[in-house]
C-alpha cells in the first residue's frame, strides 16, 4: 500500500518499530471493534470456529456465515453474519468480551494491525504490516510498547498466518491473475476448503477422485486431521487451476 494513498488513519509499519496498544474491558470503547464490521472468514478461521463450537464446519457454515460473490474477487468470499441488533454486531460479543476468545479469527487477532502477504516470482513469501489507529480505538494509550513479531506471539498468530499463506498459491495463481475466472468446479473445490466435513465424507467414501498423489502419512491422517486435510484441498485446487 502506497503511504499517499492510505487512509489518515492507516500507517505502514516497519518490523522492528513499536507501538502501544492493549484491549481490555477497562478501555471505554470496549468491544465496540466488534460491531459494524464486515468480517471476512478464511478456511482456517471457520475450522477453529466450528471447533470452537462443537458444529460440523457444514453446519457453521450455514448458521454463521454469509457466502458473497463480490465484483472484482474470483472466488466467493466468505463473511461471519452478524446479529440484526441495530448495531450489526458478532454474533460471539457479549457484555464480557468474546466468547469465541481463543478460537476468534485471525482478522481480529491482528488488529490492531493489518497484514498483507504476497508471493514474489522467485517464489518467495513476504509479508507487510500496517498499526490501524482507528479513531474510536482507545487502546493506543494502553498497556507497555510492542514490536510486530511480540504482538504477532502473543495473539497465538503463527498457525493462523501460515495456514492463511497456504491459500497464497490459489488467489495470486497466474492464471487468475491474467483475468481468467475459474470454472465452477474449481469455485466447488475452494467452498470445500470451509466445508472440511463434507470434504472428508466424500473422500473416505471414494465419491470423488484426486488428480493428484496422496502419501501414505496423508492417507492415515485424513480421517482426522483437519490440517491434513485443509492443505491437501489447496493443494488439489492448485493442481487443478495450473492443468486446467
Amino acid at each position: 500500500m502506497r503511504p499517499d494513498l492510505a487512509p489518515e488513519h492507516v500507517r505502514p509499519l516497519t518490523p522492528n518499530e513499536t507501538f502501544q496498544f492493549s484491549c481490555h474491558p477497562g478501555v471505554a470503547c470496549f468491544t465496540d471493534c466488534c460491531r459494524q464490521l464486515d468480517l471476512a472468514l478464511t478456511p482456517y478461521d471457520v475450522l477453529r470456529l466450528s471447533k470452537h463450537m462443537r458444529l460440523a464446519p457444514s453446519d457453521f457454515l450455514d448458521q454463521y456465515a454469509l457466502v458473497e460473490q463480490e465484483e472484482g474477487c474470483a472466488f466467493p468470499l466468505v463473511f461471519l453474519g452478524m446479529v440484526d441488533d441495530g448495531r450489526a454486531s458478532c454474533p460471539f460479543v457479549s457484555a464480557t468480551g468474546c466468547s469465541v476468545y481463543a478460537d476468534r479469527p485471525s482478522a481480529c487477532r491482528t488488529y490492531p494491525l493489518g497484514r498483507g502477504a504476497f508471493t514474489t516470482p522467485d517464489g518467495n513469501r513476504h509479508e507487510m504490516h500496517v498499526l490501524l489507529t482507528e479513531p474510536h480505538c482507545k487502546g493506543f494509550n494502553q498497556g507497555d510498547h510492542q514490536d510486530i513479531t511480540a504482538w504477532q506471539k502473543d495473539q497465538d498468530l503463527a498457525t493462523y498466518n501460515a495456514m492463511n499463506d497456504e491459500l497464497l498459491s490459489i488467489l495470486h495463481h497466474p492464471r487468475l491473475k491474467d483475468g481468467c475466472q475459474p470454472e465452477p468446479r474449481e469455485i466447488e473445490i475452494f467452498m470445500a476448503l470451509y466445508t472440511l466435513d463434507t470434504f472428508r465424507n466424500l473422500l473416505l467414501d471414494s465419491s470423488i477422485a484426486l488428480p493428484i498423489s496422496i502419501t501414505d502419512s496423508e492417507c492415515q491422517e485424513l480421517a482426522t486431521e483437519d490440517l491434513t486435510l485443509l492443505r491437501l484441498g489447496i493443494r488439489w485446487l492448485n493442481h487443478v487451476l495450473t492443468n486446467h
